[in-house]
């Protein structure tokens, strides 16, 4: 018995580590390409290099608009969780709290919406951001990515209000409160575990979103680091090194956001999905 629970821990143990390795390996392929020469990489792409060129980083911000295209995905992802955060929140918590058939209704439609692919409704959309003139500027990007994350946002929060006690907002109520007032003051702290959540997974798909940016984002000024990073693939050839040390500069902002917030991600997405 003692021999079998020994065998059964050092399973656990080794397929725990084959996961890791499996998620990590990205991570390593990337710091390889990164900070080797092209010669390098021609001869051995997964070999760790023996020489480690940092100027690949310095390069790669000369030879692309590294900190504008920084700065444009940093405000567009901002405006876009911020935006996301205050609408969905108080959709969330009116479709929750309201039982009449039109709120179930909406409930439906958001769950009915977030099945609409991109590619189905790009040409309508890109025809409307011309006639208002919102085509290529970083307002109309955060319109179309708030209007495709609502949805979602707004189901995720749902659940979540549904597990907050009533009888605090009565409660609350009872002591005056308004509507408004009971909400920011009362249920909105509460929610704070789920808007952790909400708010890291709206920043990750903005941050890293290519499809949307690449049709609404053509200008030089206004390209964000996902359209940025294309600088460097050609139609025939492509600084591979270049490219990975940009996307690994990429990823320190969206990382950091993460691992500030990540133990709210399980809490919040269990605490949203419990309640229907």
């Amino acid at each position: 018995m003692v021999g079998e629970k020994v065998w059964e821990k050092v399973i656990r143990v080794i397929e725990k580590l084959a996961v890791l390795l499996i998620f990590l390996s990205p991570f390593y392929i990337a710091v390889c390409y990164a900070v080797k020469s092209r010669k390098e990489l021609t001869a051995g792409r997964l070999d760790f290099p023996k020489v480690i060129h940092w100027e690949n980083f310095a390069e790669a911000i000369r030879r692309s608009n590294f900190f504008q295209a920084l700065m444009n995905s940093t405000i567009t992802t901002v405006v876009t969780v911020v935006v996301l955060l205050i609408i969905c929140s108080m959709a969330a918590y009116v479709i929750a709290r309201r039982k009449s058939k039109f709120f179930n209704s909406m409930y439906f439609a958001m769950l009915g919406a977030t099945l609409i692919p991109f590619q189905s409704i790009i040409s309508p959309l890109y025809s409307e951001l011309r006639a208002i003139h919102l085509m290529n500027t970083l307002a109309g990007y955060c319109i179309v990515q708030i209007a495709f994350q609502s949805a979602f946002t707004t189901l995720i929060i749902t659940g979540f209000v549904k597990s907050i006690p009533l009888e605090l907002e009565e409660a609350a109520m009872i002591d005056g409160c308004s509507q408004y007032g009971t909400f920011w003051k009362i249920v909105f702290p509460l929610m704070k575990p789920i808007i952790s959540t909400v708010a890291i997974l709206d920043a990750l798909c903005t941050w890293n979103d290519f499809q949307v940016s690449v049709v609404f984002l053509q200008k030089e000024s206004i390209k964000n680091l996902a359209v940025t990073q294309y600088y460097f693939f050609g139609k025939n050839t492509a600084d591979l090194n270049y490219a990975f040390a940009m996307i690994l500069m990429s990823m320190i902002p969206i990382l950091i956001l993460y691992f500030s917030f990540q133990r709210y991600i399980v809490s919040g997405i269990t605490a949203g999905a419990v309640k229907g």
